[in-house]
């Protein structure tokens, strides 16, 4: 089956693309490219998500919208792709997976989220298995030092925030996975901090 996985460059999409890709499926990525403040898509990082699709050797494809038209502009992107399935990385919001649920009902496709309410182990896979990075943080508790470092030194906070950062409190970029054909070289980031949140944009690479 031809299947879309909403992929971000964040660690969750990541995982959803290595669950699709190890079930048999042939793989596109579709990837938002939504207004900073988007309740619904990452934001951080999205353009060096050609550098991952590159490494794994899929094709990409790019939606730009908006807060107001995100869900016909998303529907009609992947309708045109004629798949049999939409995978999502989703992990314990029921606004995101609900919404995406509803695409999928009105094309008639099969809606897939391998990390629904998976815990620890799952967790515990990424960190052994991803190289991962600190790309956002907007939560009590995370401050600018944690931007560009390794997420596994996030985890190592007492902040009050979703293990997973499922609610909005950060952003991640992943690097390197074991189905990579080539790491990403992270070699200079460019971090700005507001006060109260702050992200690291990737401006470097080798």
């Amino acid at each position: 089956m031809h299947v879309v996985v909403l992929f971000s460059g964040g660690k969750d999409s990541v995982f959803a693309t290595f669950w699709a890709l190890t079930h048999g499926f042939d793989v596109t990525l579709v990837t938002v490219k939504a207004e900073e403040d988007s309740t619904m898509f990452h934001h951080p990082n999205i353009d060096k998500t050609k550098l991952q699709a590159k490494a794994l050797g899929l094709k990409q494809v790019f939606v730009t919208t908006n807060e107001n038209n995100w869900h016909e502009d998303l529907k009609e992107a992947i309708k045109k792709l004629e798949i049999g399935g939409l995978v999502g990385g989703a992990i314990a919001s029921e606004y995101q997976k609900r919404r995406f649920e509803r695409i999928c009902e009105e094309l008639g496709i099969v809606s897939y989220s391998p990390l629904w309410h998976k815990g620890d182990e799952l967790l515990q896979e990424m960190i052994n298995y991803f190289e991962i990075y600190v790309t956002a943080v907007a939560a009590e508790g995370l401050g600018p030092e944690l931007l560009g470092e390794p997420f596994k030194k996030l985890l190592g906070k007492r902040a009050n925030v979703h293990k997973f950062l499922e609610g909005g409190e950060g952003e991640t970029f992943v690097a390197n996975a074991p189905f990579f054909k080539k790491a990403i070289k992270i070699k200079k980031w460019k971090k700005t901090w507001d006060g109260v949140r702050g992200n690291a944009e990737i401006e470097k690479t080798g």
